[in-house]
């Protein structure tokens, strides 16, 4: 099966990558590399979904550059439940379009066990997908390891370990020495500052304030507080009112009834 796949990234940030088995391993879709360091960067477990099956195979893979833009990948696993095996081959060419570059997949597999049931048409199609995800993983690799970048670090890091800061002396004085203006206020905000500073009377005057408007001086001066600052005057006494109400008409009887017997003692004399 032959498939081609264009990236926008020179040929070669991908042949840096290619010649890389560690980053190789980051753009192979679904593999789960094992923690033994001894077994290799590409050694591991594949997931691969055809169709509507899912198959996981544990192996390992290989990359061998037989020209400076062919490389050759070569790969063998065994199902994790199952005994079915694969084996895959696929040679990459890499070649230079425009700005950026053609990878055109040659790729081949044997295959045992469930794989072997598969719907050719479906396998195809897995097959297809998978390179388009790796090409893709590739490219991303590629541009984040860009080899211009990586000269340009090194270059800098050789100029630090030897003593010659390079440009930076210079920068670092012109920043410490610009001076600084100070910050410009917006003359729309400076009388809503000078406001908000300017002390501000208590609600109490304010409201005293409004209420004596339109009153002389001497009435100011001698009137009492009105309002909610008013004196509360005293309850009245309900007891009190009641009992002078009734002592008023007793008083009048009591002198009626003296001036009466007064006269009657005076006519029997």
């Amino acid at each position: 099966m032959e498939h081609q796949v264009f990236v926008p990234v020179p040929a070669d940030s991908l042949r840096a990558v290619l010649r890389d088995p560690a980053r190789v391993a980051r753009c192979v879709p679904g593999l789960q590399q094992d923690a033994d360091a001894e077994s290799g960067p590409l050694s591991g477990r594949l997931k691969v979904r055809v169709g509507g099956n899912t198959v996981t195979y544990r192996g390992a893979l290989s990359i061998t550059e037989r020209q400076p833009d062919v490389f050759a990948v070569d790969g063998e696993g065994t199902e994790i439940r199952g005994g079915g095996t694969v084996k895959l081959s696929v040679v990459l060419r890499l070649t230079t379009e425009g700005d950026g570059s053609r990878l055109d997949f040659t790729a081949g597999a044997t295959a045992d066990g469930r794989a072997a049931s598969f719907a050719p048409e479906a396998t195809v199609t897995a097959v297809r997908r998978f390179l388009d995800r790796a090409a893709e993983h590739l490219a991303a690799a590629a541009v984040l390891s860009d080899p211009v970048a990586e000269a340009e670090e090194a270059a800098d890091a050789a100029d630090a370990a030897d003593g010659d800061p390079g440009d930076v002396g210079e920068v670092v004085a012109s920043v410490f020495e610009a001076e600084v203006p100070p910050p410009a206020l917006d003359p729309f905000l400076e009388g809503e500052i000078e406001e908000l500073a300017a002390p501000r009377p208590p609600a109490e005057a304010a409201h005293a304030r409004r209420t004596m408007i339109g009153r002389s001086a001497e009435e100011v001066d001698h009137a009492p507080p009105r309002g909610r600052y008013a004196p509360v005057p005293a309850p009245a006494s309900t007891s009190a009112g009641q009992n002078l109400r009734w002592l008023a008409p007793a008083a009048a009887l009591a002198v009626a009834s003296a001036v009466v017997l007064g006269r009657a003692l005076r006519r029997r004399h």
